[in-house]
């Protein structure tokens, strides 16, 4: 049975922003909204297997407990050991047909997606969902060069994939990205970089609703 990608916040970990433990501020985040409204994506690159691994291990119940599928970048190995709900891939990573092959039909396969043609690719390979942008400025995404925009994130949704708004994502903003056919928005600042992430990741929620 293929996995059905339900969620509307796509949260994406980095520890080293976090004012909490990880798993505190996971558990603050989730509980501010409906269960299965949002997913969590593990999004540690510098952490070694054993490291990840115990952190993923953590951060497992905490989202099974508010129904929010729990992702990994890149490690399919990982999400195997652990049962996690599935992986995220980089460009760079592995194919999201590979993934599948690997993982089986029933996980949520994602990739992130930097321009409507690697979208149409995603889709091709049978990828569940995607990232896309940056679609504003933002210090974390600058690396992938500068924002892509909501035109073309208006673009991109058309080819029938789930797509998640990224980079520079607020409660400001995010109804604007909702307005171009977005599935959902992915955040990391938005509620890392708040010191109350349940109200910060609540007041995100409540934007998305002004357009369903």
């Amino acid at each position: 049975m293929r996995a059905i990608v339900s969620f509307r916040l796509l949260l994406i970990t980095d520890r080293q922003r976090s004012a909490l433990p990880l798993a505190q501020m996971v558990e603050a985040a989730l509980a501010s909204v409906p269960p299965g409204s949002a997913a969590v994506q593990l999004r540690e690159k510098d952490l070694e297997a054993r490291a990840l691994f115990q952190l993923a291990a953590e951060l497992l119940p905490v989202c099974r407990a508010h129904r929010a599928p729990l992702l990994i970048n890149d490690r399919i190995d990982i999400a195997l050991a652990l049962d996690l709900d599935g992986v995220h891939l980089p460009q760079a990573s592995f194919r999201a047909d590979e993934a599948r092959q690997l993982l089986g039909p029933s996980k949520l396969v994602g990739v992130s997606c930097h321009s409507t043609d690697e979208v149409a690719q995603a889709r091709q390979l049978g990828a569940d969902y995607a990232t896309f942008g940056p679609i504003f400025d933002t210090p974390s995404k600058r690396e992938f060069g500068p924002p892509v925009g909501l035109e073309a994130l208006r673009e991109a949704s058309t080819l029938g994939l789930p797509l998640f708004g990224l980079g520079g994502v607020t409660r400001a903003n995010a109804a604007e990205v909702m307005r171009e056919r977005a599935s959902g928005v992915a955040v990391i600042g938005a509620w890392l970089g708040e010191k109350d992430a349940g109200r910060a990741v609540q007041r995100l929620w409540d934007a998305l609703q002004v357009h369903g």
